[in-house]
């Protein structure tokens, strides 16, 4: 039986193309479920080496967590979470987009989202710090100190009401 997994088809679709789903991981199908914890594995696992302990960090099954993820085929290819953070304001995190579906703004689609549904609240993130001037594009500004999370370099950022 094809588990609808192998290749994410139709490789040229864009964001226009796409819907924003938007859920929490306890309310999912178990198919969309298991799609995301594997593009999230496949991105930061296989693709940044982040052991899986740092990724599954128990987040997702928080009540006030939503993950936001756009399908191809029914097989997600781009997700987020929006959390609360320590400060007790909304932080998005967990942004991965598969490999072969990255340039197609798949990823910004689900951040205008995430913004959007979070309209007049300060958002927070953290953001590996090579991507600092994309979520910059986004109304976001580095909030702090640069540090290491995971062996990857980092920049906190906030978006400000």
């Amino acid at each position: 039986m094809n588990s609808g997994f192998a290749d994410h088809a139709r490789p040229n679709r864009s964001a226009h193309d796409l819907d924003v789903h938007r859920g929490h991981w306890l309310d999912l199908d178990p198919r969309t479920t298991y799609g995301l914890a594997r593009l999230r594995y496949e991105v930061f696992t296989m693709g940044q080496g982040i052991t899986s302990e740092q990724d599954l960090d128990g987040a997702d099954l928080d009540p006030t967590t939503t993950t936001y993820w756009v399908e191809d085929e029914g097989v997600p290819v781009a997700t987020l979470r929006v959390l609360r953070g320590p400060s007790g304001l909304p932080a998005i995190g967990r942004v991965a987009t598969s490999p072969t579906h990255r340039g197609r703004g798949l990823a910004g689609s689900l951040l205008r989202a995430a913004v959007a549904d979070h309209d007049g609240e300060t958002i927070d993130l953290h953001a590996q710090a090579y991507l600092e001037n994309w979520y910059e594009r986004f109304g976001f500004t580095r909030s702090g100190d640069p540090d290491v999370e995971a062996g990857i370099p980092h920049v906190p950022m906030r978006r400000r009401v």
